[in-house]
Order: structure tokens, then C-alpha cells, then sequence
């Protein structure tokens, strides 16, 4: 379930759970660990690389 605003609404059922330690929500941020990057900079470069051999990656 995305969080689609912040702070969260009265009503949201995530406000119900009544077991807490069940529920991990993380900041927008949570994607910035050094791991994330590291992929994502991978990534990246596979992408570039891709291009440039006429291997078009992730194309629609």
C-alpha cells in the first residue's frame, strides 16, 4: 500500500492495525541507502552502455 499522502489520514485502516510491530513504513527517502544507489548508478551504466552497442534496455 503506497502512502499517498502524508501525514496520514484519520481514517486510513494503517491507523487501525493494532498490532504495530506488524506495520514498517519507510520516508520517501528509503530508497537512498548505499545499496539502492549502487544499483541504480549499475543500472545506469548498463543502460548507457546498451545504448551506445544498439541494445536499447527498458524501451516501451
Amino acid at each position: 500500500m503506497f502512502l499517498k499522502r502524508e501525514p496520514l489520514a484519520k481514517e486510513s485502516p494503517l491507523l487501525q492495525i493494532n498490532d504495530a510491530s506488524k506495520l514498517l513504513m519507510t520516508p520517501h527517502i528509503a530508497w537512498a541507502t548505499v545499496e539502492a544507489r549502487n544499483r541504480l548508478f549499475d543500472f545506469v551504466v548498463d543502460n548507457i552502455q546498451g545504448f551506445l552497442k544498439g541494445d536499447l534496455k527498458n524501451v516501451c
